[in-house]
């Protein structure tokens, strides 16, 4: 198996980086951004063609939500077309590529978890460049898998667990946004998953190719979130009192870019398609002093 992992430096590629250290029959080829512009397509095609991957996860992506709605070109740059010039080229290689997608191709007003087969209708530029990059790798490559995923969060990189745990030194109150419902996701778990289907595409097993959901349970809102996170945090010593949490809403906490209220996502087919455990983002949270650093 030679695998090329782009977004080396990322929450799921650094991950990737480490899981794959102790696997010996793998070539490993891991590049971040400084290492391979992805938006470049010659660059691309010619690192592609001169490793000659069996797998390409592309784990690069432009998820500065906010300043994706000011930095439209930028965006599509790193979200449609180096997703496109890496499915080219794993093409032109016989490679299949792996591109982690978001929940934010989504409107976000279904009652129900979303479903593979729903319909898209993004509503902030960083959805709609995501979305443009599922298309455009679909289109690229015929052995690909889109794995959309929501909330995610692990010990590198930014998010809302380190986020949380940063400000609860420092605040003794914090208004959290309680209408936004989603499955946070932890990147150890994504980074897990990726590699289960790797190995079965290398392994020549039977695999139907496509989109998938992929995202933690239960689903929970961004302040019952918040809540677990502070409540495991004293628990085990991180913090030594919890801030005082306030649920707000949406209309409460304006952003530049929309942000979907619901944002499940349903696991169904890939448990069904590739016999996937659910990621249980509690679990994930037992080792809280991680996101610490």
């Amino acid at each position: 198996m030679r695998i090329l992992i782009t977004g080396g430096r990322g929450q799921v590629g650094s991950t990737l980086a480490e899981l794959l250290a102790s696997q010996g029959n793998a070539e490993i080829l891991i590049l971040d951004k400084e290492q391979l512009d992805i938006t470049n397509q010659d660059t691309v095609y010619s690192t592609v063609t001169e490793f000659q991957p069996t797998i390409i996860i592309n784990a690069a992506a432009h998820t500065a939500v906010d300043k994706a709605e000011d930095e439209v070109e930028h965006s599509y740059a790193i979200n449609r077309d180096g997703p496109k010039y890496l499915a080219q080229a794993a093409q032109t290689v016989g490679a299949a590529i792996l591109h982690i997608s978001t929940d934010y191709v989504f409107e976000g007003n279904k009652i129900s978890a979303y479903v593979e087969s729903d319909p898209t209708n993004p509503q902030s530029v960083y959805g709609a460049s995501k979305l443009a990059g599922e298309v455009a790798v679909a289109e690229a490559c015929d052995k690909h898998i889109i794995l959309r995923t929501a909330w995610v969060f692990g010990k590198n990189g930014s998010n809302f667990v380190k986020t949380m745990l940063r400000l609860g030194k420092t605040r003794d109150e914090l208004s959290i946004v309680g209408d936004q419902f989603g499955g946070p996701t932890y990147a150890g778990d994504i980074a897990k998953v990726l590699l289960q289907i790797a190995k079965r595409i290398t392994q020549g097993s039977q695999v139907d190719y496509g989109i998938y959901h992929y995202s933690g349970q239960p689903h929970v809102s961004w302040f019952d979130f918040a809540v677990t996170i502070f409540d495991m945090a004293v628990e085990q010593g991180v913090l030594v009192n919890k801030p005082t949490l306030t649920s707000i809403t949406t209309v409460q906490y304006p952003t530049p870019a929309k942000r979907p209220s619901n944002s499940r996502l349903s696991n169904e087919k890939i448990i069904t398609n590739f016999s996937i455990e659910v990621s249980d983002w509690k679990n994930a949270l037992n080792n809280i002093q991680e996101y610490t650093g």
